[in-house]
């Protein structure tokens, strides 16, 4: 069937709008049935006479909107279920989608002045911003070609041979082809789930947990099951009893200075983890981001599995630089080829500059220097935030060897919502622990950045929250 639509390059408006538009009305149409192919990328720009580029971007776009299905291997198809002309995506609810997001702009939105105790940033005090300018300044005399090229798709080799170096430390054993370097590990997440997951699969994840990546599940419009997160990890009993009745594609964990409750799985815990994979052969997205948070190295997944049903996603932009973006996926040598595939598709390529710069860092040595001094320091105000919310009256859920994160709670406040309504009148800024949560359940905790747990001003928080009335 011949796809009709109309482009004009000298309208103004760009080729992947108006791409994205034509197809989209030649659909709502009824001219093309459910499951008609669509030209390749290749034909549809020799057919079009234009760039591939915009073809990609736009058939991209196409897929997330939800009027089009990629299939590996096969090519591109007019989906089974269309959206609602009001921009529905299949069973999501954009409302119930921006209700949860709400709390992703708090972290930017809110006054500079106001103190975001439930930040997930590091203080820009705490960064090593004198090495990161000196490194930008290196990069852009030595390799000005890395300021306009894209990097190759699997990213710098040097960078990827660094990464190498770090998980062989921590007994994962990879080489360099089997790391792919990611626009952070958000970008790794959504590659695995495209490649791993279709619409109505049933995916296991940590309840509670890390709440972007409830939402990047739901645009793939699968169904999460929440595991309860124990102090010791996933609660095993709960899982075996959804074994029973459910058939997981994957299921996604934090292994390591959990966000939000700041615990490590322990070891017992993992074993019987990689039994049940084994089990009932479901996979599992092993995010390993606070890796560098870590003094004393312990077994990771990965580490136990060597990636046989284990695949690891990691980076540096938590530790290092939020703006560089730098994420990684660490996977057998064919589900990373396909990834590749994934990528060059949806985003070409990473910044060349960032892994240039990153690398800089690394091989002078400026990034160990830094991350000895950012874990003593986050050590010191992990303890005396604890310290403080013990002598306010504050539960805490377990107490963290380490990381930025304490998940904590007044023991009479049922609802977290309650402490945000405390906080806000004293120029304090949290999020209730129902964003943590796959269904935005009510829970009485929340999420503290230890950085911040000294400041006159959350010790004001901390203090006027335990004196609420039950509730």
């Amino acid at each position: 069937m011949k796809l009709e639509i109309q482009l004009d390059r000298d309208n103004g408006v760009p080729l992947t709008e108006q791409i994205v538009a034509g197809v989209t009305a030649w659909i709502r149409s009824r001219t093309a049935h459910p499951g008609s192919k669509l030209p390749s990328i290749r034909q549809f720009a020799a057919d079009f006479g234009v760039s591939r580029f915009p073809v990609i971007e736009a058939y991209d776009r196409l897929v997330s909107l939800g009027y089009v299905e990629s299939r590996h291997g096969s090519g591109f198809y007019v989906a089974d279920r269309q959206p609602l002309a009001t921009g529905c995506q299949g069973a999501s609810d954009p409302r119930r989608a921006e209700d949860e997001s709400g709390h992703l702009l708090q972290q930017f939105n809110h006054p500079g002045e106001t103190l975001k105790l439930g930040s997930g940033f590091i203080p820009e005090s705490w960064r090593d911003t004198d090495s990161l300018a000196q490194a930008i300044r290196h990069v852009s005399r030595t390799d000005r070609q890395s300021m306009v090229d894209y990097a190759t798709p699997l990213g710098n080799l040097t960078l990827r041979e660094h990464l190498q170096s770090r998980i062989g430390q921590l007994g994962i054993q990879a080489d360099a082809s089997q790391i792919l370097i990611t626009n952070g590990a958000s970008q790794a997440l959504d590659l695995l789930m495209r490649y791993l997951l279709k619409p109505g699969d049933t995916i296991f994840v940590e309840d509670p947990g890390y709440y972007n990546l409830y939402g990047l599940l739901k645009l793939h419009g699968v169904k999460l099951i929440g595991i309860p997160r124990t102090r010791n990890g996933p609660d095993l009993d709960v899982m075996q009893e959804q074994l029973k009745t459910h058939r997981p594609r994957l299921l996604f964990i934090n292994t390591v200075f959990h966000n939000p409750t700041g615990t490590t799985v322990a070891p017992q815990v993992a074993f019987r983890l990689l039994q049940l994979a084994r089990e009932h052969a479901f996979s599992i997205i092993e995010d390993d981001i606070y890796a560098d948070f870590q003094t004393e190295l312990t077994d990771r997944l990965a580490t136990l599995d060597q990636l046989e049903h284990v695949i690891y996603v990691g980076g540096l932009s938590k530790t290092l630089s939020s703006s560089l973006r730098i994420g990684c996926v660490v996977a057998s040598h064919a589900i990373i080829k396909d990834l590749v595939d994934i990528k060059m598709l949806t985003s070409i390529g990473c910044s060349r500059f960032a892994e240039a710069v990153a690398v800089s860092l690394l091989e002078r040595g400026a990034y160990r220097k830094y991350l000895e001094r950012m874990r003593r320091r986050m050590r010191d105000a992990l303890g005396s935030t604890i310290q403080t919310l013990e002598d306010a009256g504050w539960e805490i859920f377990e107490k963290p060897v380490g990381g930025k994160f304490v998940w904590a709670r007044v023991p009479h406040v049922a609802d977290a919502e309650r402490l945000v309504a405390c906080g806000a009148p004293l120029g304090v800024t949290v999020v209730p622990g129902s964003y943590f949560r796959p269904n935005m359940e009510t829970s009485p905790w929340i999420r503290i950045h230890v950085a911040f747990g000294n400041e006159p001003r959350a010790q004001a928080f901390f203090h006027a929250a335990a004196a609420l009335d039950g509730g």
